[in-house]
């Protein structure tokens, strides 16, 4: 194992002929000289050296990204918390309701970057807005019943409600949710 590491490394930091040769063959159609080989040899140590940093950056940026938003999360529980008490002991942000909003933060980062939802609970309902902001609503998620459904708004803001048996269900309802994004 440590004697194939070596030779990845080697490879990567100081590619052999018939490494570069391998891709050089891709896209150059003729015959490979020397000099040809000398060309070929800088630019796939570059690509190669590119490529791992291109590789490196996007894992640091989805860590980022994820501490990003478990920070945001809790920030967003700090600030439920610092609402005067009667409002605390009439609201209860359920695991169900955030488990929901983290379905529906899944399918809308397919088009908007995922700091840009937000949530805020309510007695009655859970509220997905795009950019914080209550004239910009996604989507509503009512749990507190016996029946769960999912409240979704037309190009009017206009609410409706569909029943749906398991979260899961939610994404029945992906196009319906990335629809009222495009609204926005």
């Amino acid at each position: 194992m440590n004697e194939l590491k070596h030779l990845l490394n080697k490879e990567l930091s100081e590619p052999s002929p018939e490494f570069v040769k391998h891709f050089a063959r891709q896209v150059y159609p003729s015959v490979i000289t020397a000099k040809i080989l000398e060309q070929f040899t800088d630019l796939t140590k570059k690509s190669v050296q590119h490529y791992i940093s291109d590789l490196i950056t996007e894992r640091l940026k989805t860590a980022l990204s994820k501490e990003d938003e478990k920070n945001k999360i809790e920030n967003l529980s700090e600030n439920s918390l610092e609402r005067n008490s009667e409002d605390i002991s009439k609201i209860n942000t359920t695991e169900e309701e955030l488990e929901g909003f983290l379905i529906v933060k899944t399918i809308l980062r397919q088009k908007i970057p995922v700091l840009r939802i937000t949530y805020r609970d309510a007695q009655s309902y859970f509220s997905v807005f795009l950019d914080d902001n209550n004239r910009k609503p996604v989507c509503r998620l009512y749990f507190n019943g016996n029946k769960k459904f999912i409240g979704l708004f037309d190009e009017n803001k206009k609410e409706t409600k569909n029943e749906i048996g398991t979260l899961d269900d939610i994404f029945n309802y992906s196009a319906e949710l990335l629809a009222t994004i495009d609204l926005y």
